[in-house]
């Protein structure tokens, strides 16, 4: 699969077709988009640097429109890593993600 940058002025400016849209979950509310369409993957960018998300809902808004195949949350969690423990086998949940507006 060829990773690509996808621009967030572009993706709203042209009709596009998202395979799979996949929410990284970062902190409690930092959230950064990663694309797959047709061949290509990639991270959502705004000007240089990946788009930051505040909240699901921003998610939401922002790719309102868009013909979104398929969309999922990918939850990484330092808790173990926090309070001393190591790493656990199971930091990152994967968890079904809703685009259905309202929510």
């Amino acid at each position: 699969m060829q990773q690509t940058k996808f621009w967030i002025k572009d993706i709203k400016s042209q009709p596009t077709t998202v395979d799979m849209l996949t929410v990284y979950s970062y902190e409690m509310n930092v959230y950064l988009i990663k694309l797959s369409v047709g061949d290509s993957t990639g991270w959502v960018y705004e000007g240089n640097s990946p788009k930051r998300f505040t909240s699901s809902q921003q998610i939401r808004d922002v790719f309102e429109g868009l013909n979104i195949l398929a969309s999922q949350m990918l939850h990484e969690s330092p808790y173990d890593e926090m309070i001393g423990n190591p790493a656990s086998v199971q930091s990152t949940s994967m968890l079904p993600f809703s685009m259905r507006q309202p929510y």
